[in-house]
């Protein structure tokens, strides 16, 4: 079908699956609480920079506008992850319609992205990952709208996509090479060789420019983050398992995007839009000998869902209504009874239940449960990572509460990891205890230049008071412990430590601008 005379009238259309994805988000934007990632985004958005030791600067201006904005709440720091997560649904039915599909092609591409536990998971949690996969498939879109038109301005919009994407998350930059390699390989290689694609690239390094200096004033932390991340993470996931992962996280839509990959290449229908299928290949290969997470892939397979939805379509005579029709339950209800799996929308001691059910039921759905610790456990890892932030918060104010006001004047608050240190900085203003120091993660970046009070409330996840500090101190005692049950942080204790000797201190700042080196 020529382009100029294809419908527009489907953007009506794929608006009911985007309200369909945002209402699914509002069943589980408040359950269970905070996750540790979320504590340390909104932990940005007080401490706005153009970079980070982690992440780049896009998701601390969200936070810093969630606050400001929307309030601290759980349901309020999760917002923009579910426009976020519309927008990939519309975004998918656009790209299918600009394939050729029809109403059929972009249901099935739309249902099929919606319920994929890969996408229910990820698109609701206040992280870069959702932010991430936009940035993907808007890439995916401008790059199909400058094929079918040959119009200008959607170069420069590449541009600013590539660049905001960037700011989000660095795996846009293997993504967009995939993309141009794709293309490069493709007979549609001339459509690049003009001098706006270099504009677009321009465009592209100068809104990611301040990144890029922030890193090297700061020692390029970025190095030292992935190596961090691959000694601790990442060496322990084996290809093998990123294969099988791939697989399974999309559940019975596999076979939507996978029909949709294999048409891609092999259709002389999508043979000018091959590009996605040879960037899907090459962004797959190097994460799996960069022993990639599964998680770094999902911004890939919209567009394959997109293709998928196409293909069917065309398989389908449009007469068969019962045969379209058995297709989309068979590749989706399953999808929608497995959701408690990564979507928190039942009760806590139902969702225990539930998991406890299908992992021993359906064996090969365990990884949802292996944590990074490569044990099995009742929770997801993500689940886990929600419980208990409020409890240590409450725990660390009872513990100041106690002190004299003259004490409290000489009180500081440490915590060991980031998830701890981002708790503390939420609930300061509720429990009314100062501002956490902590040595772990981006929190080092505007740590306390010295840890030298009388009295120091430690928050302790890996026996280091009793095993490294407590000769340094006058004395110390546990004044409370993370009790809450299935939550990760569980057992992590709290400490008063009382008249610290200069070593700690020494230590202290030793550490302190090693890191800062790093």
């Amino acid at each position: 079908m020529p382009y100029k005379n294809r419908r527009s009238s489907y953007s009506t259309f794929i608006l009911i699956f985007v309200a369909l994805k945002i209402v699914l988000n509002l069943f589980a934007i408040s359950n269970f609480g905070f996750h540790r990632d979320e504590l340390l985004h909104l932990v940005l958005g007080d401490h706005l920079d153009w970079g980070y030791k982690e992440v780049p600067p896009f998701i601390a201006l969200l936070a810093k506008i969630t606050l400001n904005i929307f309030g601290d709440s759980v349901f309020a720091a999760r917002i923009f992850s579910t426009i976020a997560s519309g927008f990939i649904v519309w975004l998918t039915g656009q790209i299918t319609a600009e394939l050729g599909g029809r109403r059929f092609a972009i249901t099935l591409a739309c249902l099929a992205l919606i319920f994929a536990p890969a996408f229910a998971a990820s698109g609701y949690l206040f992280q870069p990952v959702v932010f991430d996969q936009l940035w993907w498939v808007v890439t995916v879109w401008l790059f199909i709208k400058y094929l079918n038109t040959a119009t200008v301005k959607y170069l420069y919009w590449l541009g600013v996509a590539v660049g905001i994407g960037m700011l989000t998350k660095y795996t846009m930059a293997f993504f967009t090479a995939s993309l141009i390699i794709g293309i490069l390989i493709s007979r549609e290689r001339k459509l690049l060789f003009n001098k706006h694609v270099v504009y677009s690239a321009l465009l592209a390094i100068l809104i990611f420019l301040p990144n890029i200096i922030w890193q090297f004033v700061h020692h390029l932390p970025v190095i030292h983050h992935m190596k961090e991340l691959r000694e601790t993470q990442l060496d322990y996931i084996h290809p093998s398992d990123f294969i099988k992962q791939q697989l399974l996280v999309n559940g019975p839509a596999l076979f939507v995007w996978l029909a949709g990959f294999i048409s891609l290449l092999f259709s002389f229908r999508l043979r000018r839009f091959r590009f996605m299928a040879i960037a899907y290949v090459l962004i797959f290969l190097f994460l799996l000998q960069m022993n990639g997470k599964i998680y770094y892939l999902f911004g890939a397979y919209p567009m394959l869902f997109a293709a998928g939805g196409f293909t069917f379509e065309r398989i389908l005579n449009r007469k068969a209504y019962i045969l379209r029709t058995a297709t989309v339950l068979l590749f989706v209800v399953p999808n929608v009874l497995l959701l408690p799996l990564v979507l928190p929308i039942l009760p806590l001691n139902s969702t225990v239940a539930f998991i406890k059910h299908t992992t021993e039921r359906y064996t090969f759905l365990q990884f949802l449960v292996t944590w990074e610790d490569q044990k099995q456990h009742p929770l997801t890892q993500d689940y886990a990572d929600m419980l208990g932030w409020d409890e240590m918060a409450k725990k660390v104010g009872d513990t100041y509460h106690a002190l004299t006001p003259e004490q409290q004047k000489h009180t500081q608050v440490y915590a060991d990891n980031y998830g701890e240190a981002g708790a503390l900085h939420h609930y300061r203003k509720k429990y009314k205890i100062p501002d956490v120091t902590s040595l772990n993660s981006s929190f080092q970046l505007w740590a306390a230049d010295s840890l030298n009070a009388h009295y120091i409330i430690y928050v302790d996840d890996d026996d280091n008071v009793e095993r490294r500090l407590s000769p340094m101190l006058e004395s110390y005692r546990k004044t409370g412990e993370v009790l809450t049950p299935l939550a990760r942080e569980k057992g992590t204790r709290i400490y008063l430590l009382t008249n610290p000797s200069p070593k700690l201190n020494e230590v202290y700042k030793a550490e302190l601008a090693k890191k800062r080196l790093q």
